[in-house]
């Protein structure tokens, strides 16, 4: 497998050191700056960014400052997460579209790829006309704002296969709209690789590697934020992935989403550099 024109994300949590989603913090310990620098080193030529730890370097640095520090080391893609409740009403759905209207205003200041939305977490069932038609109001936002929409196919959600994940993209019939594809989730949600050549090589949006152990820890929400593995160190064959996701056609960059209480406590430098590696090890 050729690894010319391979571009590698770090996503938020794989550089973000010792802190995991809906924990006491999802502020990284170390600054915007380090993380940025760490990453580039590394060899990285993308990052992602949560909501509330994004929301933070913004009020300390600005979005010029920002924008320069990302010039200087050569990040070029963006995401940012993670989006919920889009759909919903009440209260959750006033918190959400704060989060909204904070995604996307730092998305065109800076000129992000891709927003991160999630499914119904712990939901059974996917209204897809509902979801379809709250997330084609959202991509028409979001194109106002030049970035995309990925949702994201999770196991303990009411996205949780392909048929469903398919279904609500082509309701939603918007071509900034598609699909994050995370090896773990597909993978832990019994979702075979053969699958991922059902859909439509234009629903492909962003794609997230790592790995896992052989039995995964119970419940699943505690497995994907604290037991990944680096690519290579578990079982999922990670190689397999990659191929079916470039027989699709994909052609953007891959993400490395590692969420792991082991890898998290490492000095930056090295929890970055051990991340890169792994990851490009794979496409060899």
């Amino acid at each position: 497998m050729s690894t010319n024109n391979i571009e590698l994300l770090a996503a938020y949590w794989t550089v973000a050191g010792d802190i995991y989603p809906m924990g006491p913090t999802e502020i990284s310990p170390f600054s915007f700056e380090h993380r940025v620098e760490a990453a580039a080193k590394a060899g990285f030529k993308g990052m992602g960014f949560v909501h509330g730890g994004l929301m933070t370097d913004v009020d300390r640095l600005g979005y010029a400052t920002m924008r320069e520090i990302f010039e200087t080391h050569g990040i070029k893609h963006l995401e940012l997460e993670f989006l919920v409740d889009w759909y919903h009403t009440g209260e959750r759905r006033r918190q959400s579209d704060k989060v909204r209207y904070e995604l996307l205003k730092v998305a065109k200041e800076l000129g992000v790829k891709a927003i991160k939305v999630g499914p119904g977490i712990d939901e059974e069932h996917a209204d897809v006309e509902l979801m379809a038609r709250e997330l084609k109001q959202l991509a028409r936002e979001a194109a106002e704002h030049n970035t995309s929409i990925v949702l994201e196919i999770m196991p303990f959600s009411n996205v949780r296969t392909v048929d469903t994940a398919v279904a609500i993209i082509k309701a939603t019939d918007e071509p900034n709209v598609g699909l994050l594809l995370d090896i773990w989730h597909l993978a832990r949600g019994g979702v075979s690789y053969d699958e991922i050549a059902r859909i439509p090589a234009h629903y492909i949006k962003s794609i997230e590697l790592n790995d896992a152990p052989r039995y995964p820890v119970q419940p699943l929400w505690q497995d994907t934020i604290h037991h990944r593995v680096l690519p290579g160190d578990g079982v999922l064959d990670v190689p397999a992935f990659i191929r079916a996701v470039l027989a699709t056609g994909y052609t953007g960059y891959w993400g490395l989403e590692l969420l792991s209480s082991v890898q998290r406590k490492l000095p930056l430098e090295i929890m970055a550099q051990q991340a890169f590696d792994a990851t490009f090890a794979q496409f060899k």
